[in-house]
Formats: structure tokens, C-alpha cells, sequence
């Protein structure tokens, strides 16, 4: 799916679609998958996919708007000025998460000069995904420089902004930001978990575990199987529900909260709740079939009715492979934690 230029959006089956050309979330989360692969230290060197990815976003980034545009055609003409506000927060995403991961001088400077340039954007946004996205990658950024004090500012601001989102909106059978579930729901407990750990402030911190339970409380089949909100209604307070279409974008992101929850609470139930999520991907879902692809290294664009989505593009890819680092991570910490005499046996998710 990567070229010279980046990486393509769209694939049909497992063919990469040139027609849709390329955009900023993909190589924002094509950074991701490279960023955790380093973490975890593997033999293939990630570093020229890295230096590819990142000049993609530096070339998206408009100066003048402090902005990231989003979409770029295949023969390198960008589409727009500025890309949407939930565009720019993945990217301070991947950037946070590339400073935290770098390989070595060049990408890691390079990474925090261009996260330095966007940053102040973040302060500005109201968008609730665009917040949190940006607050994960800042919570990253401040892994490597903890002292940085303007990030630190632009944190505090767009945390206590979702925080009072989520408070405004909410109550005990609803606790939620919204009158509708939509699409990329646990980045945002995800982001309350990690500002309210870190802050510290344990309301909010508190706040992001419960909405979090909720989610795969809303989302958990009797079977106890991972049944994630369609798109083609989503689900709404007065109680309408849709089944279909799953995207694999959900999956992923309850497996990279529940991790969070896990490194808060050291409760061994969140990470029975991450692996439930990433079963989805292996088949134990509603219509039982599995959406990775072992065969490509890919990953079917959702669940529909009638069975998977047969076109392997890069959110999708991308997403399922950042949910399988993110497990690979959370079992080595997880060893790490526990005393020698109490830790399991260490098996792949089943």
C-alpha cells in the first residue's frame, strides 16, 4: 500500500486503489503502526517507512493555517487548505506517538519540530474526537518531555474541554458526550483515562473507566462476543440501534483504551476486555467470520450484513495492526508487572 509519496487510502480486495490517492489520517496511522513496531524492538529496521510517513505530514502541514490538510491525489496535488479538525488531532496523535518511539536523532528531531508547530492548533479545536486524539499524543510527547511546559498548557486546556463536554451531557444511564453513539467512540475515554491519570485530576479519570465500561457493556453480544455499532444508523439516547456496518476503526480503539484502563487500575478485567475486542478481528463476532486477513496482512473494511467487506484499505489494515501491537505491548508490560509466581503462561489472543 506505500509508495515513494505514502501511503494509498483505498485498496480493492487487497489491490491498492490509486484513484482515491492518499490522505493525512492514513499516514498518520501508517507512523503509528511503525512507531509501536520500534517499541517493541523487532529485527526488520521500520526506519524508511518512518522517514516516508513523515514527510507525507510535513508536506501536509500548511504554515499559514497552522493546519494539517488531509487529502492528496496520486499525482501529489493537495485537495484542500486544511484538512478537518479530527485530521490534525491524528496527526498530533502519530507525531506525540513517533517522539516517544524514535529510533534515532533525526526522525525523533524531526517529529517534535513538526509536533511544536501544530501544537498550539489543538487549543483551539472543539471537536471532541479532534481533542482526543491530540490529547493521546500529547500524553506520548510528554513520555520524551515531560517538562515541556506549553504542551503541558495546550493539555490542561483541551482535557478539561472534553471533560466538560462529557459532564454537560451525561448521566448515569447515558454517560456520554453526545445524543449519538458514532464512529470512534473509545478514543475518548481513552483520553480521559490518560489526562486524568497524568493531570491529575480523578474525576475525569474517573469518568473516562466508567464511559469506557459502557461502551463494551452497549457493544457485548449474550454470546459475549464484541457487537460494535453499525454505521448505518449508529445508536442513539432514545434507543434506536444499528447492527451494521461494524468497522474494524472500533475494535481497535476499545483494545488501545482497555490497555490504558489496565496501566491505571492494574485490574487484570481490562485486559480480558482488550482481548475480547481483538477477537473481533479473529471471528468472534456476529456473524462469526474473521475480518483480519493472514493471507494479505490485511484487514476487511467491516462487517456487513451478509459477511466481511472483501476491500483491504489502509484504516482498516492499519487500525487492526495498531490493536495487534497495542496487545503485544500490553502483554509485556503486564509480564513486567506481575510478580514472577503469578504470571500466566503467556498465550497469542484466542
Amino acid at each position: 500500500m506505500t509508495d515513494d509519496t505514502g501511503i494509498l487510502q483505498h485498496a480493492t480486495y487487497a489491490i491498492p486503489d490509486r484513484a482515491h490517492g492518499y490522505c493525512a489520517d492514513d499516514n498518520a496511522r501508517a507512523l503509528i503502526v511503525t512507531a509501536l513496531y520500534n517499541r517493541l524492538r523487532m529485527e526488520q529496521d521500520l526506519t524508511p517507512l518512518m522517514q516516508t510517513y513523515l514527510a507525507f505530514l510535513n508536506d501536509a502541514f500548511n504554515q499559514e493555517e497552522e493546519q494539517f490538510r488531509n487529502f492528496m491525489s496520486y499525482d501529489r496535488k493537495w485537495m484542500e487548505t486544511v484538512g478537518s479538525d479530527d485530521s490534525h488531532g491524528r496527526t498530533i496523535w502519530a507525531l506525540g506517538t513517533a517522539v516517544a518511539n524514535a529510533p534515532n536523532d533525526a526522525i525523533l528531531s524531526f517529529s517534535a519540530r513538526l509536533f511544536d508547530q501544530a501544537i498550539e492548533t489543538v487549543a483551539r479545536l472543539d471537536s471532541p474526537r479532534a481533542l482526543a486524539y491530540s490529547l493521546v499524543g500529547i500524553h506520548a510527547y510528554l513520555e520524551r518531555f515531560g517538562g515541556h511546559t506549553a504542551t503541558r498548557r495546550v493539555r490542561a486546556t483541551a482535557a478539561e474541554k472534553l471533560h466538560t463536554q462529557f459532564v454537560h451531557n451525561a448521566n448515569d444511564d447515558w454517560p456520554w458526550l453526545e445524543d449519538t453513539l458514532t464512529y470512534a467512540n473509545a478514543k475518548l475515554p481513552h483520553a480521559l483515562i490518560l489526562s486524568g491519570r497524568w493531570m491529575p485530576n480523578d474525576e475525569m479519570l474517573q469518568f473516562g473507566l466508567k464511559s469506557l465500561q459502557w461502551l463494551l457493556d452497549v457493544q457485548t453480544s449474550e454470546e459475549g462476543a464484541l457487537s460494535i455499532i453499525g454505521n448505518h444508523g449508529w445508536m442513539t439516547r432514545a434507543g434506536h440501534r444499528a447492527m451494521f456496518d461494524q468497522q474494524p476503526i472500533e475494535a481497535a480503539e476499545l483494545v488501545e483504551a482497555c490497555a490504558e484502563a489496565y496501566r491505571v487500575t492494574r485490574d487484570d478485567h481490562w485486559v480480558m476486555e482488550a482481548r475480547k475486542c481483538i477477537n473481533w478481528f479473529l471471528g468472534h463476532n456476529d456473524l462469526n467470520v474473521p475480518i483480519c486477513d493472514f493471507k494479505t496482512g490485511g484487514c476487511c473494511d467491516g462487517l456487513e450484513p451478509s459477511g466481511p467487506n472483501k476491500n483491504q484499505g489502509a484504516e482498516s489494515t492499519l487500525v487492526w495492526l495498531i490493536a495487534l501491537l497495542t496487545m503485544n505491548i500490553l502483554y509485556e508490560e503486564r509480564t513486567l508487572y506481575k510478580e514472577p509466581a503469578q504470571v500466566e503462561a503467556r498465550t497469542q489472543p484466542s
